[in-house]
């Protein structure tokens, strides 16, 4: 990575355009937002505004020549919509997304972290802190690059949204859901979106090397909750046949029938895209799946990043019952969360807990969201996307490809022919793990070239035309 960030930066300087772009003040500018502790709570009653107030103040403040040209508002509280009007209302406009907020910080966890969490510190040639890879990198840098542009006289053909939602941790149902409902309003249909999600990896898969992610689509959300009953009362006498015996039975019943796998359909095309970097005997497995159907879906199943790709997949994550050592509890109750695959729904979902488990348990639905739609790789808008990628990182692979958590294109898609996801960014697997984890972080080389990636794909945006192949 850092031989490719040396060229990259390398060919940026021949350019003259480095210095139009990210520089030392913007890695301050990136390490002091680090420090506005908006955080996106799992209660909302413990959901603090005062960070996020003082933020939106420091954007109005660093960048001036932004909030002088384009119109900002201020969506449910505490989320912001930027308009940049462009020349032409005939072409369609494209949403530019991120998100303010972050997660919290695992209690018990601040004495293993290199740099405090929220000190906004550079050092050893990093920004540490929270949002720095998620995802306050996104608002950051897409602010950079547009003072830039604003101060160089560039004035876009199509108008751009910038739209940073401030709940989307937690779901989004707030920020960019109300941001999009308030452009539906206006009859705002976008000719694509383009949100965090999946960026350049490495290790993924069996590839060797790197490729670029380009997410299509999401999966869905769903949360269940699992409740066993017995007869209650003192643990001397107890029942063959426990609360929590029985939820145990539940719970391995789950994990141990999962959902089906998918190899085919659209599953299958995102296989076929990936299988291009993978050496050629599994390569030729994907390609001939039809006959190697039971064995490759025993490879793809036993790591979890593949596992992940090809099916909905099953997690328990809470579990409650029982108040004291010598009470057994009258019932038990188990969450579990399950990340849907485009080519289920929610509903067969829950039909298949149902068989699985049986008419013993009781079965409520506390979160339901359906997997997104998927965008097309053949549009005019995927073609823009991509060659700014390539531009951005030369000679490594772009694939289309599946995320496999949640991000506010859920919502901004609604309102767009196609909704992607990728951020600029580069990860090796020790960097996917710090994503919510400990010593979240970005090497300062890097971010300098994160709004030169978004200068570039603005300027190829306002001068592409719309046209090209439909889904």
């Amino acid at each position: 990575m850092l031989a490719f960030v040396r060229k990259a930066t390398a060919a940026v300087v021949c350019l003259g355009v480095l210095a139009s772009g990210a520089s030392a003040d913007a890695t301050d500018r990136l390490a002091e937002a680090v420090r506005f502790r908006t955080v996106s709570p799992q209660d909302p009653a413990d959901f603090d505004p005062a960070p996020f107030l003082a933020f939106h103040a420091f954007l109005e403040e660093e960048f001036p020549a932004t909030h002088e040209t384009l119109q900002r508002e201020t969506v449910a509280g505490y989320s912001l919509l930027y308009t940049w009007v462009g020349s032409d209302p005939a072409l369609p406009p494209v949403i530019l997304a991120a998100h303010q907020d972050v997660v919290p910080v695992v209690p018990g966890s601040l004495a293993r972290w290199s740099e405090p969490p929220f000190g906004g510190v550079v050092t050893d040639g990093y920004i540490w802190g929270r949002g720095t890879l998620d995802d306050k990198v996104g608002v950051l840098g897409l602010l950079e690059a547009v003072e830039s542009l604003v101060r160089s006289g560039f004035e876009p053909r199509r108008t751009f949204y910038l739209a940073f939602g401030h709940d989307e941790e937690i779901g989004g149902d707030a920020g960019a859901a109300s941001i999009t409902a308030l452009l539906a309003a206006r009859g705002v249909r976008a000719w694509f979106s383009l949100d965090e999600g999946l960026a350049i990896v490495e290790g993924v898969g069996g590839v060797e090397g790197a490729m670029a992610t380009v997410g299509v689509a999401e999966k869905g959300f769903l949360t269940l909750e699992i409740t066993a009953t017995a007869v209650g009362g003192h643990s001397s006498m107890p029942p063959r046949r426990t609360a929590i015996g029985k939820l145990a039975r539940a719970v391995t019943r789950l994990e141990a029938r999962p959902m089906p796998a998918h190899l085919g359909g659209r599953s299958g095309e995102l296989l076929e895209a990936l299988s291009v970097q993978l050496p050629w005997p599994q390569r030729f497995s994907i390609s001939q799946r039809w006959l190697f159907a039971l064995p490759l879906e025993r490879a793809l199943s036993r790591d979890p990043v593949t596992n992940a790709l090809i099916r909905t997949t099953t997690a328990v994550t809470m579990v409650r019952g029982g108040v004291k050592e010598n009470v057994l509890p009258s019932e038990a109750s188990a969450v579990v969360n399950f990340r849907v695959h485009p080519q289920d729904t929610a509903a067969e979902v829950i039909a298949h807990v149902r068989e699985v488990l049986g008419p013993d348990f009781e079965i409520a639905v506390l979160t339901s969201n359906e997997a997104s739609p998927v965008s097309s790789t053949e549009s005019t808008g995927y073609a823009v996307l991509t060659e700014a990628i390539a531009e951005f990182a030369p000679e490594v692979p772009i694939v289309p490809a599946l995320v496999v958590g949640g991000t506010d294109s859920k919502h901004y898609g609604q309102i767009a022919e196609d909704a992607y996801r990728f951020s600029p960014l580069w990860f090796s697997p020790e960097d996917r793990q710090r994503i919510h984890g400990i010593d979240e972080r970005i090497s300062v080389a890097f971010y300098r070239r994160v709004p030169l990636f978004f200068q570039d794909l603005i300027r190829r945006a306002s001068a592409a035309s719309s046209e090209g192949p439909s889904r």
